[in-house]
C-alpha cells in the first residue's frame, strides 16, 4: 500500500519498475512519462535488453522509472540475463507497474511474474493499448480479471500511444515515494551515458531495417566517442556485432547499402540527441554465438543482475 501522504512541498523520490511481456509497451510508456526518448522502440519483441532508467521531476517529486526487458521463456544465456534483470528490478523499487495487453490469456511468464509480485511489494496493473478497445464492457471485463488476481493495489487503463491516463499516473504513484533529496539532477531524464544512448539508437535502426532472423543476433558497441576541439562535431565509431558469418553480409548489404541506411538514420537521431554534428562510422564484426557465451556477454556489457 502507498506510504502516508507527505506534505506538498516535501522533497521525495519514487522508484518505479515497469514489467510485462515483450511488446506490451513498457518502453513506449517510459518515453511518454519521461517526455524524452530514453528507450528505443520497435515492433519486434525483446527490443529492450537491459534495464533503462528514465527520470521525470515534477516539482518536489522525482519519479525514477526502470524500463525492464520483456518477461519470456529464455532460449539462450542472453535471454536468461534479461529475464533475471526484470525479476530483480521489482525488489529495488517502491512500486511496480505491470503492463498487460487489453485482452487475451496471460502467458506462463506473466503469471509467474504476477505471483512474484504478490510478496515483493506494492504493484499496480496497467491495461495498455486501451485505444484499441471497442467497448467499455471489454475494458471493465479486463479490469475485473486483473483485479481478481488479488495482486494489485489498483488496475489502471492507459495508452502509451495516445497518452490516455498517463498524466494521471503521476498522482497515483506519488504516495508510494519516500521523503528525501532527489537522486538525480532535476533537469536529468536518464542516467545512461551518451555512448550507451548512441549504441541503442544504432541498434534500433538495425532492428527496424533488417530481416527477422538477423537483428536479435546483433549487439552494438561504441569504440570511439571524441569531441573535436575546434568545432561542434563528435566523431563516433560503432561496431555492430553479429553472431553468424552469414549475417555479416546481410548487415552490410549489397554495395554496403544496408549499413549505410542504418548509419544514416542513426546519425540523424544522434545529432538530435547530442545537439551537434556527428561523424558516425559503422563497422560489422562476427562473434560466433555471442548470445550463449558468458564471457562475450560480459565483454559486451550485459551485466549479470
Amino acid at each position: 500500500m502507498p506510504r502516508a501522504q507527505t506534505t506538498p512541498n516535501e522533497s521525495r523520490s519514487v522508484f518505479v519498475a515497469l514489467v510485462g511481456r515483450p511488446n506490451v509497451g513498457k518502453s513506449s510508456l517510459t518515453n511518454r512519462l519521461v517526455g524524452e526518448k530514453v528507450a528505443i522502440v520497435t515492433q519486434k519483441p525483446q527490443t529492450t535488453r537491459s534495464r533503462i532508467t528514465g527520470v521525470a521531476t515534477h516539482g518536489a517529486v522525482q519519479y525514477v522509472f526502470l524500463d525492464t526487458p520483456g518477461i519470456h521463456a529464455p532460449r539462450n544465456r542472453l535471454d536468461a540475463r534479461m529475464t533475471q534483470t526484470a525479476a530483480a528490478s521489482i525488489k529495488d523499487v517502491d512500486v511496480t507497474l505491470m503492463l498487460f495487453e487489453p485482452a487475451g490469456e496471460l502467458t506462463q511468464a506473466e503469471a509467474a511474474m504476477a505471483e512474484a509480485l504478490r510478496g515483493a511489494g506494492p504493484a499496480l496493473a496497467l491495461i495498455n493499448k486501451v485505444d484499441t478497445l471497442r467497448s467499455f464492457a471489454a475494458l471493465e471485463a479486463r479490469r475485473a480479471y486483473l483485479q481478481g488476481l488479488g495482486v494489485f493495489d489498483d488496475v489502471v487503463p492507459v495508452s502509451a500511444l495516445d497518452g490516455t491516463g498517463c498524466d494521471a499516473l503521476f498522482a497515483r504513484l506519488a504516495p508510494y515515494g519516500h521523503p528525501g533529496p532527489h537522486y538525480f539532477d532535476d533537469e536529468a531524464f536518464t542516467d545512461m551515458p551518451e555512448k550507451e544512448l548512441v549504441a541503442e539508437l544504432v541498434r534500433e535502426k538495425a532492428l527496424l531495417f533488417l530481416r527477422e532472423e538477423v537483428p536479435h543476433g546483433i549487439a552494438v558497441t561504441v569504440t570511439r566517442f571524441k569531441e573535436r576541439p575546434d568545432k561542434d562535431l563528435v566523431d563516433i565509431d560503432v561496431e555492430l556485432i553479429c553472431e553468424r558469418r552469414s549475417h555479416k553480409g546481410m548487415v552490410i548489404g549489397k554495395g554496403g547499402q544496408m549499413l549505410k541506411k542504418i548509419a544514416s538514420a542513426a546519425r540523424a537521431d544522434c545529432e538530435g540527441l547530442l545537439g551537434v554534428q556527428v561523424n558516425l562510422q559503422c563497422w560489422v564484426k562476427v562473434r560466433e554465438s555471442w548470445r550463449d557465451s558468458e564471457k562475450l556477454l560480459d565483454e559486451l556489457g550485459f551485466a549479470k543482475p
